[in-house]
């Protein structure tokens, strides 16, 4: 009986200065396009597919990395061709990511500006597809001591409670705080209720003696300083 053999391209098959493992040790990472990176953390490809065909499949499947970045192991197995292990291959990979770009921030992290105080959040943030409002709590030096997310939604002054704000304040000993709150649309101009929240948070902070020094809306790369603003 004749054996049929699979016509899909292995890794082997491509020229050397095309494989993914080649071009970075020649010419290092930043060469390479996203699902060239994508093949070297998955390794092989199946039967159907190299495995650069694969993960350019995977992108597709994802929109890119946007979403893939937060993709579950069930919703990653559901490409044909790619299993448990290399599902828990990428999401290994991309929690990694994540705690190397926070490395900067938490050895007590600096604020000093609305910059700042936004580039600590923002790669977190700006993906969000709920409202997240979520509190810097700073020491007399303006390091941060600790990030909570103290709500999830659509932003209200009678949900976001002064008391579950300043409760964690007073835990961690903070001489001051920054709210920060994402918008999913991407654009950071300040609602009504946006407004509303932060004169009742400053309000509750200067009686307490825990300063509001900013709220900031991030959007999609960019934000607004409600300090700025004029309204803290």
């Amino acid at each position: 009986m004749e054996s049929t053999k699979s016509t899909a391209l292995m890794i082997k098959d491509y020229p050397e200065d095309q494989r993914p493992r080649e071009r970075m040790i020649q010419d290092g990472p930043k060469s390479l396009s996203n699902h060239e990176l994508l093949a070297i953390l998955l390794r092989t490809g199946s039967k159907e597919e190299s495995v650069l065909q694969l993960a350019n499949k995977l992108l597709v499947n994802f929109e890119g990395l946007r979403l893939l970045k937060d993709a579950s192991i069930e919703e990653i197995t559901d490409t044909k061709g790619i299993g448990k292990v290399k599902a828990v291959q990428l999401m290994a990979a991309v929690e990694l990511g994540r705690r190397i770009h926070r490395l900067q921030y938490e050895d007590r992290y600096v604020i000093r500006s609305p910059e700042d105080a936004a580039n600590f959040v923002m790669e977190d943030m700006r993906f969000l597809s709920q409202e997240h409002f979520v509190c810097l709590y700073l020491n007399t030096k303006n390091q941060v001591l600790h990030q909570q997310t103290v709500f999830i939604g659509s932003l209200n002054a009678s949900i976001v409670h002064p008391r579950e704000v300043f409760k964690e304040a007073f835990r961690r000993s903070a001489a001051s705080f920054i709210c920060i709150h994402n918008h999913p649309s991407g654009d950071p101009a300040p609602s009504r209720e946006d407004i509303d929240v932060t004169k009742r948070l400053s309000e509750c902070g200067k009686l307490i003696g825990i300063e509001l020094l900013d709220h900031l809306i991030i959007g999609d790369q960019k934000f607004i300083s409600l300090k700025e603003k004029g309204y803290v």
